[in-house]
């Protein structure tokens, strides 16, 4: 007999609900997970509103906290009820992508054009829950290449405090890490969401010696205060750009994060870096972006415009956690709703509009 679990799929742009599906069969390099804890992110919300395409009856969702249910025949070195969490994106490392050093894109040449309405390579393959296989808004998620992705939950640390490890806390620090941060430098990053703040966090632990948060929410800029901001900035109340242009005595900072994905911000962030700086792109853009000619210098101001899909694979969520568990930062406070999965609907009304000044609703089955 078929065993069903609880699933929140993909209906039509507008609708997310929660189904019945069957528990997935495990194949030899796959684990099983029983989600124990799991989140809803930005790009679930653009899943949801249509702007992001993916399969109709997808399982959604893309960060997994949970425990092995059962182990494929060929992954070794786990245990069936270890504690355990993968990224969300969850390479095979056998690609060109991923052997030349990019492993979010791995597979990325295997996806069939036209699902992205381009035509030839669909960038983000790495990127499989909730995008290519079903993912982790359920009671189990299958993890396919369980021997690269699965990445043991050391003992002491909460699923609230690892929560983020999957997506937010990879994607903010490889915002930091593509910004180029050196010790001492200044460094702008724009919105303070989830992704911002750990983008904020992120500079501080390379070694930003001035942080500049820009929010228009005075919840979220205090957040950006306790995880390492020195300066914020609400966009409601100054010309963000001439005011760190001011701050910057006209030099411009030396990097800025883009944590939003709008045309606004994007642009911004690139007014207020300094020639040969760079700006780091972490927002997911719904429509095409313009380059001001400017900003830009025309080409010649030596910047550099990097953008990033968040490193997964065990080592680079070992690495997060080790971050965790030093003591170091501390991202429970960003855990700010909890939500049963058979309310997941009413959880994506709540984080889409953002009401209640929620950052991060953790989602549990049962």
């Amino acid at each position: 007999m078929t065993r069903m679990m609880q699933a929140a799929v993909f209906i039509e742009p507008g609708r997310i609900e929660l189904t019945d599906k069957p528990i997935p069969d495990v194949g030899p390099n796959d684990a099983l997970i029983r989600i124990t804890t799991t989140t809803i992110c930005g790009t679930d919300v653009h899943i949801l509103k249509g702007e992001y395409p993916v399969a109709r009856g997808l399982t959604v969702g893309h960060e997994p906290v949970g425990v092995i249910e059962k182990l494929g025949s060929a992954v070794q070195g786990y245990t069936e009820g270890q504690r355990v969490i993968a990224g969300a994106i969850c390479p095979n490392f056998n690609s060109y992508a991923a052997q030349d050093g990019v492993a979010s894109q791995d597979g990325s040449y295997l996806v069939a054009a036209g699902m992205c309405g381009c035509h030839g390579y669909k960038a983000t393959a790495g990127w499989r829950f909730g995008n290519l296989i079903d993912g982790t808004q359920a009671e189990y998620v299958l993890v396919p290449d369980a021997q690269a992705n699965l990445a043991p939950i050391p003992d002491g640390l909460s699923d609230e405090e690892v929560l983020m490890c999957p997506d937010i806390m990879s994607t903010g620090f490889a915002g930091a890490e593509n910004a180029n941060i050196k010790i001492g430098d200044t460094v702008a990053v724009f919105a303070q969401g989830p992704i911002g703040l750990c983008a904020t966090a992120g500079a501080k632990l390379r070694g930003a010696s001035t942080i500049i948060a820009v929010d228009g929410n005075d919840h979220r800029l205090e957040m950006a205060r306790r995880l390492g901001a020195d300066v914020v900035l609400n966009y409601n109340r100054c010309d963000v750009v001439d005011e760190i242009m001011k701050l910057t005595g006209g030099r411009g900072v030396d990097a800025s994060i883009e944590a939003l994905g709008l045309q606004l911000t994007f642009e911004q962030a690139l007014r207020v870096i300094k020639p040969g700086g760079t700006l780091s792109s972490l927002g997911v853009y719904s429509s095409d972006l313009t380059i001001p000619l400017g900003a830009f210098a025309a080409g010649l101001g030596d910047h550099k415009i990097n953008t990033a899909l968040c490193p997964g694979g065990k080592e680079r969520m070992r690495r997060l956690m080790n971050v965790l568990a030093s003591g170091r930062l501390d991202l429970k406070p960003l855990v700010t709703h909890h939500y049963k999965l058979g309310d997941i609907v009413a959880a994506y009304d709540l984080f889409s509009n953002q009401r209640d000044g929620v950052l991060k609703v953790a989602i549990k089955p049962g």
